[in-house]
């Protein structure tokens, strides 16, 4: 076992790296983000989740190209940093801070609501102190616990899958039957969607506990995406095969409508279960990405130094770890979060726009360009297609942190002076 210069030790190899970024992407949002990705698409949910889909693999290449070059915790806060300046850094880890943070607690809420509805705020609560109690114990363990939820997670997926397509009720061709929505639809669907694709970054934040980490992320970062690209598309056909674009879309709990709707009552209560277990899953591996983030821009003074601790015997940025905790804990027992999933996706395709500037500094070769450059143009597209609140507000908390970044630089040259 390795131990970097600041502490944190290298213990996850190409499996573990997987495993993590699995657990954030076949999350929740597979439980979730199909019925409004239905509601703004229709027939068209197919096209957009291939378009999220490539999108997705050329952040996750950008990302993973990066991570080889610089293996520190952060992701694209270090990238951007590191590649376009320190403005640049700053505004990818604050879009990402901020933007995840509220994923957590909308995580947390969503394990309440599957596992008690009348007492969800107390559970997502419950919730995120036991998984922030464990990403305070190592990362390892934090690996160990996820790959068992999302093996779990995965056998539910493939009863759900197997129930619908070999039920009497399926009808291929409800695959493209529904109101037609038009390119918008299908953008709007893409950014949605693009929400449960994101997970992949956990990989590239862990970066200072990846053993090897220049050969082990490239590998483990488009490995996760395949199989959570896999995953989705066979849900998806699945249950619109059974539902059909327009009820999927008015579908509250759409994998659990669909198997009722398949004939197999009994397999709903397993659903919600393992609804509520992706979601722990998801809110784990959260925890994960935003506290290494936040430790990385502790270090560089854009977050109170104290954040940039690291546990002397576990090796983890505890005290990161810790205020991540405790914001997602006051965000899950006060606020519903739910309308947090747009803007939280508004926040990560910003996220990733300066993963793919920062991969574009890495070679002057048109063809080493070409991913990059779709990535920027995607992320872009999805972003200003997302509902109108959620840009909104959205462009709003990121002008917020631009101005604190404003603000600080000019006392920091006050106090130079």
């Amino acid at each position: 076992m390795t131990r970097t210069a600041t502490g944190l030790r290298r213990t996850l190899g190409v499996r573990d790296a997987v495993v993590v970024g699995l657990g954030a992407m076949v999350g929740a949002g597979v439980f979730s983000a199909l019925g409004p990705a239905a509601r703004a698409a229709g027939p068209g949910l197919l096209p957009g989740l291939a378009l999220a889909a490539v999108v997705a693999y050329c952040n996750a290449m950008s990302s993973a190209r990066l991570a080889a070059r610089h293996p520190a915790s952060g992701g694209t806060y270090v990238y951007g940093r590191e590649r376009l300046g320190a403005f640049w850094g700053y505004l990818a880890g604050w879009a990402f801070v901020v933007g995840k943070t509220a994923s957590c607690a909308a995580m947390a809420l969503t394990v309440g609501v599957y596992v008690w509805p009348g007492q969800a705020h107390v559970v997502a609560v419950a919730a995120v102190v036991a998984l922030t109690a464990v990403n305070y114990g190592g990362v390892q363990k934090s690996a160990l616990l996820t790959r068992v939820i999302v093996a779990v997670v995965l056998a539910v997926l493939a009863a759900v899958v197997v129930v619908c397509l070999t039920s009497g009720r399926a009808d291929a061709g409800r695959l493209a039957a529904g109101l037609p929505s038009g390119p918008g639809g299908v953008l709007q669907a893409a950014g949605l969607l693009f929400f449960a694709f994101a997970g992949y970054a956990r990989i590239a934040t862990l970066g200072e506990e990846v053993r090897d980490p220049a050969r082990t992320i490239p590998r483990a970062v488009p490995t996760a995406l395949g199989i959570a690209l896999a995953v989705y598309a066979c849900v998806a056909v699945a249950v619109l095969a059974v539902l059909g674009a327009d009820r999927l879309g008015q579908a509250a709990a759409p994998l659990a409508d669909a198997v009722r709707a398949a004939g197999v009552p009994g397999l709903v209560p397993v659903v919600r279960a393992g609804a509520a277990l992706a979601a722990l899953g998801s809110l784990l591996s959260l925890v994960l990405g935003v506290s290494r983030t936040t430790l990385a821009m502790a270090r560089d003074g854009h977050l109170p130094g104290a954040l940039a601790a690291v546990h002397p015997r576990f090796g983890v940025p505890h005290r990161a770890e810790s205020a991540v905790g405790a914001v997602v804990a006051v965000l899950a027992a006060t606020v519903d979060v739910r309308g947090a999933i747009g803007f939280s996706s508004f926040g990560v395709l910003a996220y990733y726009a300066v993963a793919n500037a920062s991969a574009w500094t890495l070679s002057r070769a048109p063809l080493s360009r070409v991913v990059p450059a779709v990535g920027l143009l995607g992320c872009a597209l999805l972003a200003c297609a997302l509902p109108v609140a959620s840009v909104a507000v959205g462009a709003g908390v990121l002008l917020a942190g631009v101005a604190a970044y404003g603000v600080r630089r000019r006392w920091a040259g006050g106090r130079g002076r």
